[in-house]
């Protein structure tokens, strides 16, 4: 896959979200990924590498910290007493960046699909960013970084994972 002039680094090793235009660093921002590691197996709870493209932007004018549910907003606005109140929650907050894999057989198509994985990027309590992996598979973000980046890239936009 070829370099695109606009498009979205996430590296697993440094846990961190770059924007990269034309081979500059337009911003960077902290990000949590897999507890379990890198992988592309459905099931896996891991986070998925190559390239993948933003599918789907969710979430657009919902108040920040939103809650959702299967890709749609409760009417939820996350609080630390609903934190406390359903504490095994995974909680997807603010906006969702569905991404979609690109690459046949490496994160696209049958058990390795990045996309029927449900795999995304999505804002997070602020305190389970500690720099620490720790996501069920998705990258998760603080809820301000997360409407920030939503606010800066399309449907399309190609994003690089990597270790």
């Amino acid at each position: 896959m070829t370099q695109a002039q606009f498009f979205l680094d996430i590296s697993i090793s440094t846990q961190q979200l770059s924007i990269i235009e034309k081979g500059c660093l337009i911003a960077c921002y902290p990000v949590s990924t897999a507890k379990n590691g890198a992988g592309e197996l459905k099931g896996s709870e891991c986070t998925p590498r190559g390239w993948h493209n933003i599918r789907a932007k969710i979430g657009d004018k919902q108040p920040l910290q939103s809650v959702f549910k299967g890709r749609r907003p409760t009417g939820e606005v996350y609080s630390a007493a609903l934190g406390q109140q359903y504490p095994q929650r995974d909680w997807i907050l603010t906006r969702i960046l569905w991404l979609a894999g690109l690459e046949p057989g490496k994160n696209r198509y049958k058990e390795v699909d990045t996309c029927w994985r449900y795999i995304y990027i999505h804002g997070c309590p602020d305190h389970l960013m500690t720099g620490i992996a720790d996501s069920h598979g998705c990258i998760r973000m603080k809820n301000a970084d997360m409407l920030d980046l939503f606010n800066r890239v399309t449907v399309r936009t190609q994003v690089f994972i990597h270790e």
